[in-house]
């Protein structure tokens, strides 16, 4: 690997990588992209004219076995994630997957393993604990600002049609077989991942889920609770068929709360008995900038790992166990 400087290529260069993720690679200190991958050779040819990246393939092993790229990013549908961050790994090649980590937790495991056995740098893209207000949250939890955290409640409600979170040409998010089990599979990692970057790895867990619309073949509503480390209680609520659209978590403690949304993230609310302050966050132009900072730091030897594949197991086997996979 190139010491100076980490040179990328995405497998998967569609939606999600246009805004979210894709620019930053060229945005952060010592990181450039260099090679796109999508099934559709014209589709990566027309990515790379517009992000000017020199390079594109049709070929998933095309692009990791190029020389040029020292790194990989695994931006595909969920099913094909294990086989392309294995076939990297095996070439010796540091690997950032998107989120779920994995069709299911069994596959995640497969994955973390693979890393350790063989050396080679895995990092889940749970973003948003690197990002501005969620890292307030964390440390206002850490100074005591709401004494001890004792309950959470979240809720992620969507109508069926207007999901803010589908935006690709083939709907595959409603399809199990692909995603791991509907939109769920697709929200709930960035929500129980944060809960796991803030309480620390869950002690119990258990849910209900059902497809109570039955527009697709998926669940549409799950429930949620978790006991955390120190006995702090968390519950959550998804629904992808309701009318009402809400993005809402609260962290209660002896001595206040917190409010803030997580997709949706502006501003967060500390309440107590006295008082209100509200701290206000920009959006960000690229919402995956902060941790793939974090990522190549890590890749270079320069810092942690900022979201291991262990933790990603951890929040596949949370969303498994909630919907009775597990």
């Amino acid at each position: 690997m190139n010491e100076a400087i980490i040179r990328w290529g995405i497998i998967g260069c569609g939606d999600v990588t246009e805004v979210k993720s894709g620019p930053a690679f060229n945005k952060v200190p010592r990181s450039k992209l260099v090679a796109v991958m999508r099934r559709n050779e014209a589709k990566a040819k027309d990515y790379a004219e517009r992000h000017g990246v020199p390079r594109w393939y049709g070929d998933a092993t095309a692009l990791i076995n190029d020389p040029e790229v020292d790194a990989v990013y695994v931006a595909t549908p969920p099913l094909q994630h294990e086989e392309y961050t294995m076939q990297a790994l095996q070439a010796g090649k540091p690997v950032y997957v998107e989120k779920p980590m994995a069709i299911d937790a069994k596959a995640a495991a497969r994955m973390a393993k693979a890393a350790n056995d063989s050396g080679v740098k895995l990092c889940v893209a749970h973003y948003r604990r690197q990002q501005p207000l969620f890292r307030k949250v964390k440390s206002l939890l850490e100074e005591g600002a709401i004494g001890m955290p004792r309950l959470v409640n979240l809720q992620c409600l969507q109508p069926h049609d207007s999901s803010l979170f589908i935006r690709t040409e083939e709907p595959w998010r409603y399809d199990p077989a692909v995603s791991g089990g509907g939109l769920f599979y697709d929200l709930a990692p960035h929500q129980l991942d944060l809960m796991l970057y803030f309480f620390g790895k869950p002690e119990r867990v258990k849910g209900i889920s059902i497809n109570a619309a039955g527009k697709y073949n998926a669940d549409d509503t799950t429930t949620g609770d978790v006991l955390f480390p120190n006995q702090v209680l968390f519950n959550g609520a998804w629904s992808f068929s309701v009318p009402e659209k809400r993005d809402h978590c609260e962290i209660i403690g002896t001595e206040g709360s917190l409010q803030f949304k997580i997709f949706e993230h502006r501003e967060l609310v500390l309440k107590k008995e006295d008082s209100e302050t509200r701290f206000a966050f920009d959006p960000l132009p690229h919402v995956q900038q902060p941790m793939i900072e974090q990522v190549v730091r890590y890749f270079l030897g320069e810092g942690p790992n900022p979201d291991s594949g262990e933790e990603g197991v951890t929040v596949m086997e949370m969303m498994d166990r909630m919907v009775g996979k597990i």
